[in-house]
């Protein structure tokens, strides 16, 4: 044997008097070690489904692939034989640098590369999480060995796996609770990222001291901690001029906000004349053609109903939808039902953005429900003369649920007799069998569907649909002072081009979410 490479057996004596310490470092190591895992593949998933669209897809595939990966680290953990803690300080440096610089890698990559290279971001993206799952599943299987080999008077088999799995799930609950409420709200990707990095080099350094009377050529193991330590330090410091860098880039105007909530990444832009939002990088409106898009949603509902009294506004947290609706001076009521606190309190509180909605958050008409539209619809009773719906488009199942027959139909339910709903749509021109599918699915609801589109600069061709239980009518007069429409111009909105007429459509359901995977066919054809 060759004592230089293998690791040295400890005397009885020195196990026991050494084995508490080090014995409770080990499986607090474990603890950690599952907590960077899960947010390494956590921040994979985000980050794919952030610039890639589509999170069920995304999240799906990157852990399948990181799942995949970390077997075939457990595999070929047999091969490891000499010098186990040497090993597994490497692997935690290793680990600790490629996952915790991975979100800054993925976004300058996605900035850097020309248009059209997406295939060479997948391949990045997947070659990093198919590295970084072989490294972590290299990990728990040389725990378990080393506390065998260092502590084995004091584990039985079942035990030690016992042991060592409690440990592993704690973590991974600890992170998985973590993630979406507390770090990347408060540290963003880039950073929390940064700082498991840093975890998986303490757990190293952990290592060293634990076992700096076994390993051999200690001072290059010291070196190689402070190396990794060093440069992730420097990446958490400039972690904030990163991310400002690689969203300037991306956005290309200059942003004025950059927040992360529990839900997304909001982003503000002002550029030229105009304010922009973006929502996990998918605009959402400029400031300079907005008043289309918002008099287009709202107002042909609102009229057409006469003088609604209660309106429902499920989505649109930027108020710019629920300053349209009390244009109307019929109104008594707004409920506004959105998902994300964050985005409201920000075109609230913020001073430019609340002037963009006309202060319309701050009505005393308005009231403000945080929750998620489809199980509120389902717990709530009340009736609305009108009810305005301005969800994002149908990227992902989590919100193709909001476009099905069941959500219409809990829309039917609290929708008054001779009341309207409206329903933004996608664009039935550039994805022109999505828009239609939304129609049949109003359709197939037992609503009656009218289709309308108008043009939006920011957006080009932009669609809405009328749902009712009797046939729109055109009203006969608009609230004062609107930009865009006009009670003349109102039936050309009906009008649809040969280019946009209806085509033959399935009706979007919860067991089949067809829309989902049109939207995501036709919109990938116009980026391709």
């Amino acid at each position: 044997m060759n004592t230089a490479t293998a690791e040295p057996a400890a005397p009885a004596g020195a196990a026991r008097a050494s084995a508490r310490p080090a014995e409770v470092a080990l499986l607090a190591s474990v603890f950690v070690v599952a907590a960077c895992g899960l947010l390494y593949e956590l921040a994979a998933g985000a980050l794919a489904s952030y610039l890639l669209g589509d999170s069920v897809l995304q999240f799906s595939t990157v852990i399948g692939t990181y799942l995949f990966a970390m077997g075939v680290g457990s595999w070929l953990s047999r091969h490891l034989e000499r010098e186990l803690v040497a090993q597994f300080l490497r692997i935690e440096l290793a680990v600790g640098l490629v996952g915790g610089l991975m979100p800054a890698a993925l976004f300058a990559a996605y900035n850097l590369l020309p248009a059209g290279a997406g295939a060479s971001f997948r391949v990045l993206l997947y070659a990093l999480v198919l590295v970084i799952g072989v490294l972590v599943g290299l990990e728990i299987p040389l725990v378990m060995r080393i506390l065998k080999r260092h502590f084995s008077e004091r584990y039985a088999l079942k035990n030690l796996v016992s042991q060592v799995l409690t440990f592993d799930y704690l973590g991974a609950l600890l992170v998985a609770l973590a993630f979406p409420l507390l770090l990347v709200p408060q540290l963003g990707l880039v950073r929390t990222g940064v700082l498991f990095g840093l975890l998986n080099a303490a757990v190293a350094v952990w290592a060293l001291w634990l076992f700096r009377a076994e390993l051999a050529r200690w001072r290059a193991q010291a070196l190689a901690c402070a190396a990794v330590v060093a440069l992730l330090a420097a990446a958490m410091v400039g972690a904030d001029a990163f991310t400002s860098w690689a969203e300037d880039h991306f956005y290309g105007d200059r942003v004025i906000v950059r927040e992360s909530s529990a839900y997304q990444r909001i982003v503000v832009t002002s550029g030229p004349g105009s304010v922009r939002l973006f929502l996990n990088g998918n605009l959402q409106f400029n400031s300079r053609d907005e008043y289309r898009y918002h008099e287009a949603l709202v107002h042909p509902a609102l009229a057409a109903q006469g003088a609604p009294r209660k309106v429902l506004v499920l989505g649109g947290g930027d108020g710019m939808a629920v300053r349209e609706v009390l244009k109307h001076p019929s109104v008594e009521q707004v409920t506004l039902v959105e998902l994300d606190p964050h985005i409201i309190g920000l075109f609230r509180d913020h001073e430019l953005l609340a002037r963009l909605n006309g202060g319309a958050l701050r009505s005393p008409k308005l009231r403000i429900v945080n929750a998620d539209a489809f199980t509120w619809l389902d717990s709530h009773d009340e009736m609305f003369d009108a009810i305005v719906i301005d969800f994002p488009d149908p990227t992902n199942f989590s919100l193709g649920k909001l476009y099905t027959t069941t959500f219409y139909q809990r829309v039917d339910r609290h929708l008054a007799a001779g009341g309207f709903a409206v329903v933004q749509t996608t664009s039935p021109l550039l994805a022109r069998r999505s828009f239609w599918t939304v129609v049949a699915t109003i359709e197939a609801a037992g609503l009656t569907a009218t289709p309308y589109h108008a043009h939006v600069p920011s957006f080009g061709e932009w669609g809405f649909v009328l749902a009712g239980r009797r046939p729109w009518q055109p009203p006969r007069a608009l609230p004062p002072g609107l930009r865009f429409l006009t009670v003349e111009g109102l039936p050309a909105l009906l009008q649809f081009p040969p280019d946009m007429a209806r085509v033959a459509a399935t009706p979007n359901r919860l067991s089949n979410q067809v829309l989902v995977h049109t939207f995501e066919e036709e919109w990938g054809k116009v980026h391709e």
